[in-house]
């Protein structure tokens, strides 16, 4: 990867796209930094703090800026959010579906109703933290004293932040390099994890070696998961199709032997988004409105993070929504008729329905061992590093869901640098 890196800052247009999600991602860190006026950020901070592993984890997703009571605080969390609502709505209502296939009109629309839930729900989460929050804690300094008007503020600022990351995605995705969403999530895990790297290391003094050895302890065993997910994100299955020799004319066509590659975990991170979005969000409606509530407590000691009814429930999710993403993704008919329409077949099948149901089988049985690698990555990070003594704030930092968005961000910046640098390598061979 730092060879493909050092090679595409040597074309112009490369670099210059680099350098524009640099500085895109630059404003975007800065968003999480400024603080919102009309919060008293020490009441605000004590009162993340104790929401819980639950407002801890989002707050390390959103690189610190809920916890820092930032401009940004919301992030990308209401747009993700709605994204699912939206792709669940597609597969249940016909004419959304009907819309998803439509082709370029049809995502723009898809699109401008995910901004529209987006909206909806920023405008929802904020509110809920104003009232959350406390409205007598406010600074209503910052509008003449009116309490009101302050929680009005503050819920406009943060809505205003959540639609300014989601516009500063859009603009990453079109002028620079990667998906812009994907990239703001990846930089605010990677900042809240040099920043508990940084505090653990500021912990360890010459009377407490102990936290040398978990230290580098922790980090071995990053790396050992790192290579695991990188190792199972490139793992494929490869269908072989062969085209037969076609005559059109005075041409011959066809006659060429090539592949289907189907993924092991095709559906990438989407899965555990979905389901920990399901799981969680009882627990996020609880934390905003009723924080101190028996039901609150209740939920936290039995079904939440950590607990064995979570690791369960969490498993049973990833496992239905990997096959439902799987079935929205991959479809065994579509692909078993091009390759009938172009005259091929797989080895062994018939075109048609049989070439279908054996390439069904095929991702189903792919999907399971995908699900299983999903389950196994969401549960056993956190509890590994546990048994060896990591602090709350690493184990936050580098969570399953986060670890997952940081090596295929990284592996897709990756790939798409490659493929502009092998675009313009034809462009030069051809002049």
């Amino acid at each position: 990867m730092f060879k493909t890196l050092k090679e595409a800052f040597k074309i112009k247009d490369v670099r210059r796209k680099i350098l524009i999600t640099l500085l895109l991602l630059l404003i975007y860190r800065i968003g999480c930094w400024l603080p919102t006026p009309g919060i008293t950020l020490g009441t605000y901070q004590e009162a993340v703090s104790s929401g819980g592993d639950f407002l801890s984890v989002i707050s390390a997703i959103s690189g610190s800026a809920l916890a820092n009571g930032a401009v940004l605080a919301l992030g990308v969390v209401p747009y993700i959010n709605a994204s699912i609502i939206i792709q669940l709505l597609t597969v249940a209502i016909p004419k959304l579906e009907a819309l998803s296939k439509q082709g370029e009109e049809g995502r723009k629309k898809i699109s401008l109703y995910t901004k529209i839930t987006a909206l909806i729900l920023a405008i929802v989460q904020s509110i809920g933290i104003v009232v959350g929050f406390g409205v007598e804690n406010l600074d209503t300094g910052v509008f003449f004293g009116s309490t009101w008007a302050t929680g009005a503020l503050v819920v406009a600022i943060l809505v205003a932040g959540a639609m300014f990351t989601v516009w500063l995605g859009e603009k990453i995705t079109a002028l620079g390099v990667g998906n812009g969403l994907s990239l703001l999530i990846f930089v605010g895990l990677l900042s809240s994890a040099g920043t508990a790297i940084f505090d653990t290391i500021a912990g360890i003094s010459s009377t407490n070696l102990e936290n040398i050895w978990t230290l580098l302890i922790f980090l071995l065993m990053l790396v050992v998961i790192f290579g695991f997910i990188v190792f199972i994100d490139n793992a494929e299955r490869r269908v072989p199709v062969q085209y037969a020799k076609q005559i059109k004319g005075r041409k011959m066509y066809g006659g060429q032997n090539t592949n289907i590659p189907i993924k092991i975990n095709a559906s990438g991170v989407m899965p555990i988004i979905f389901a920990s979005a399901i799981i969680t969000f009882p627990q996020l409606i609880m934390s905003i409105f009723w924080l101190n509530s028996p039901a609150y407590n209740w939920y936290s000691t039995y079904l939440g993070a950590g607990t064995w009814p979570y690791a369960i429930i969490l498993s049973i999710l990833i496992l239905v929504f990997s096959y439902f993403y799987a079935q929205i993704s991959f479809n065994p008919e579509d692909i078993s008729r091009q390759i009938q329409q172009n005259g091929g077949f797989i080895p062994g099948y018939r075109a048609g329905k049989p070439t279908a149901d054996y390439l069904r089988k095929v991702s189903n049985r792919l999907t399971l061992w995908g699900a299983i690698f999903l389950a196994v990555i969401s549960l056993v990070p956190s509890f590994v590093f546990s048994l060896v003594g990591t602090s709350g704030s690493l184990i936050n930092a580098f969570s399953s869901t986060g670890l997952l968005i940081v090596v295929s961000v990284a592996l897709e910046i990756d790939k798409q640098l490659e493929a502009q640098l092998l675009m313009r390598n034809y462009k030069g061979f051809l002049k």
